[in-house]
């Protein structure tokens, strides 16, 4: 068993060297050219000076060089760090700042849309794109890394499973982006109960849906690599069509399917997959949010061959739960579990009283523990403290658990229902949304006095987004101002559909927005 996640690849290249590692818009790397270009990688940013621990930002579209990209930060002991492309440039810049990214890979276009007196970390930037032309000395091509050695460089010194491998950042209730860090056994503890439970081998063909600065993507890459298996890349463009996207399936052959139940829902309706030959998809995976059930039987109806999995598990734990769904007993179901703990991982849940839950039908907070749980938060220790706590249920000897602030109940036979959450975090289209966030960016706006971000239950997406707000005394406000405001600072995923400006907010007795008469007006 590897110890690192770069040592998948090591593995996987000395017994498949001449199979396809990665597909990604027409272009793929056998696992002997994955693991080369890598090796430049790692050489090019140890000759530049990057140490252990440094950080290494992904800012461009999916492609092969993506994941040369993030092998080649690990090998050369740095953490990757995977930005939303399709993001504001102030989004990109705070996250730079905070958690100090010293080289950028990227594109000539992506770089020019960043303020460089906004991101001073960055002392370089490797461009990932063919013929790329430098427009400075302190942009190196692409094609510069064929004058590093493709040798396998010399682990960084002393490298552990404890050292950080990547950071995701994702929405935060104080209108910052919070980076959650993930070590190399937190990704491992997932890839290997992966690998046992669902058998990934040499001829599968695994679907990239999810981007790279979203969790799902790390099933993907890494137990393809884990198994000697390919990789395909979904291109934007495709995703954007169902039609396409199901032409994608059948013509590249796909055996294994990871995206959010919204996804699905929209093949489902849209993708006319009761017509195409889907004999080769053996497994669905749905992690995210909520997969409404009705659409789910319809997918069950269409795929009856294929073993159908919903994963549940925040970023800070990866997956922590699975529930592998009864194609047989859907037809009753009213909801779908999210299931058990995985492999090497104990979830329970705590009441209001403090108590682990044992009884069936109780309900409470569910807690995780074991080694898949995130550090913490970077550069945030306030909040790493409030949600990686000490395991006060353990008294011989110490270790931290994860609080998800998710509410669950126990069912009969040891399978959990996702009931809510406890605070404003919701989802939607997969991605885990703070309505904090957005009501503070609302709140930037010059004119604008007050902000409430409500969630609109959608069978097809999960949430929808509405917002009120309200204007200072005589404050002209337009609402394609706002919009436009909300679209320089927030990903397209966290602008809401609908801004309504109100004469003044209800309140509770207590004098606060009163958000749940909102959620009942919306």
């Amino acid at each position: 068993m590897a110890y690192l996640l770069n040592q998948l690849l090591t593995r996987s290249v000395e017994r498949y060297p001449e199979r396809s590692a990665i597909w990604a818009r027409g272009r793929s790397l056998t696992y002997a050219e994955l693991d080369e270009r890598s090796n430049q990688l790692a050489h090019l940013l140890r000759d530049r000076g990057l140490a252990k621990g440094d950080r290494v930002g992904l800012f461009f579209p999916k492609s092969v060089e993506s994941v040369a990209t993030m092998f080649g930060v690990l090998k050369a002991g740095g953490v990757y760090v995977a930005l939303d492309p399709g993001a504001p440039p102030e989004r990109i810049e705070y996250i730079i700042q905070n958690c100090g990214i010293r080289a950028l890979v990227t594109t000539g276009e992506k770089l020019k849309t960043l303020n460089p007196a906004q991101i001073p970390s960055v002392e370089f930037s490797v461009l990932a794109e063919e013929n790329a032309a430098p427009q400075a000395a302190n942009q190196i091509p692409w094609a510069a890394l064929s004058e590093f050695n493709g040798s396998r460089p010399p682990e960084p010194l002393q490298p552990t499973t404890q050292d950080l491998a990547y950071i995701i950042y994702t929405s935060g209730s104080t209108g910052r982006p919070k980076g959650v860090m993930l070590t190399h056994q937190n990704a491992l503890t997932f890839i290997q109960w992966c690998a046992d439970e669902f058998h990934v081998k040499p001829e599968d063909r695994l679907s990239s849906h999810a981007p790279l600065h979203f969790d799902l993507s790390v099933f993907d890459v890494y137990n393809a690599i884990e198994a000697g298996a390919c990789t395909y890349m979904i291109p934007e463009d495709v995703q954007l069509f169902p039609a396409s996207l199901t032409r994608f399936i059948v013509e590249k052959g796909i055996s294994i399917w990871y995206s959010v139940p919204s996804a699905l829902v929209f093949l489902v309706l849209h993708g006319r997959l009761g017509a195409a030959d889907l004999s080769k998809l053996r497994i669905i995976l749905f992690a995210g949010e909520v997969f409404p059930m009705k659409y789910l039987r319809q997918l069950a109806d269409i795929v009856p061959h294929a073993e159908l999995y919903n994963l549940y598990g925040p970023t800070e734990t990866n997956v922590c739960t699975y529930y592998k769904v009864d194609h047989a007993a859907l037809a009753t179901q009213e909801r779908l579990p999210i299931g058990r703990s995985c492999l090497n991982t104990e979830v329970f849940a705590v009441d209001d009283q403090d108590r682990i839950v044992t009884e069936i039908g109780g309900e409470g907070e569910l807690y995780v523990r074991g080694p898949s749980v995130t550090p913490g938060y970077w550069g945030d220790p306030e909040k790493t403290h409030k949600m990686v706590v000490a395991n006060r249920f353990q008294k011989h000897f110490e270790e931290n658990m994860y609080r998800t602030g998710d509410l669950v109940r126990l069912r009969e036979g040891g399978d959990y229902d996702f009931l809510g959450r406890r605070d404003s975090q919701i989802k939607s289209r997969g991605y885990r949304i703070e309505l904090g966030e957005i009501e503070a960016v609302l709140l930037a706006h010059e004119s604008v006095r007050e902000a409430a971000v409500v969630a609109v239950a959608d069978e097809e997406i999960g949430a929808r987004l509405r917002a009120y707000v309200t204007a200072h005394n005589g404050a002209p406000l337009e609402l394609a101002a706002l919009q436009h405001h909300c679209a320089s600072k927030l990903p397209q995923y966290m602008i809401p559909e609908r801004i309504q400006v109100r004469e003044a907010m209800p309140k509770t007795s207590t004098g606060k927005i009163d958000r749940v008469r909102l959620a009942t007006e919306a």
